[in-house]
């Protein structure tokens, strides 16, 4: 008995996962954030660990606990909330730091470490509500449980979800790193870029906040 999810299926849910994705969530903006405040390595650091935590979001769906955090409303918002209040304290970190980050494309300055961006990055990725929605309630319903390997055919349509959303991600970065690059020439431009980019990460926690399941 294979456990392998038919083309039709593979590719259905393919494309229902790139329209998801093309549309600009917490993670793509995010990335955004990251990258006109800290430019192009910070930006594809963030898009990693942003993967993996949205991989980490597919095992749970796998594995089960997916469904007890769309079952329930007090998880869910818990958990929309925590990261919701990341984003905020994140958004604000960046726009106290504006004004240095000329000095840290130059060189004058110490520049976050990849590591500490990796899991911020993560943090944003496991606690995404639009994803956790999408994992959830969709993913179940291109698994053909006929086949068997229920939790095997969620973590492959999962890898396909990541393969897109890793090249989408990546596009998104690189362009605003590219614009960020005529601002670092000015520190004045390029304090302005920082603390948009910091604004950008504070309304994404508001608006992360306040929206979403209602019931």
């Amino acid at each position: 008995m294979t456990f392998m999810v038919s083309a039709d299926r593979l590719l259905a849910f393919a494309a229902m996962s790139f329209l998801l994705i093309v549309i600009p969530g917490p993670s793509v903006l995010f990335v955004i954030g990251r990258a006109l405040a800290q430019g192009r390595r910070a930006a594809l650091t963030t898009v990693v660990g942003n993967t993996v935590g949205a991989y980490v979001l597919i095992v749970a769906v796998a594995f089960g606990v997916g469904a007890v955090v769309e079952r329930s409303v007090l998880v869910f918002t818990l958990l929309k909330l925590v990261g919701a209040a990341y984003l905020v304290f994140l958004g604000i970190k960046a726009w106290r730091e504006r004004a240095s980050l000329h000095a840290v494309v130059t060189g004058a300055g110490a520049a976050q470490g990849g590591l500490r961006t990796f899991w911020e990055g993560f943090a944003v990725g496991v606690t995404n509500p639009k994803t956790i929605v999408f994992f959830a309630a969709v993913l179940p319903q291109f698994v053909d449980r006929g086949q068997g390997h229920v939790a095997v055919q969620m973590l492959l349509l999962g890898l396909v979800f990541n393969v897109i959303a890793v090249a989408s991600d990546m596009v998104w970065g690189l362009a605003a790193a590219t614009a960020r690059d005529w601002f670092a020439r000015s520190p004045q431009r390029l304090s302005l870029v920082g603390g948009i980019g910091g604004l950008t990460m504070i309304g994404l926690g508001v608006t992360v906040a306040a929206t979403g399941r209602k019931d």
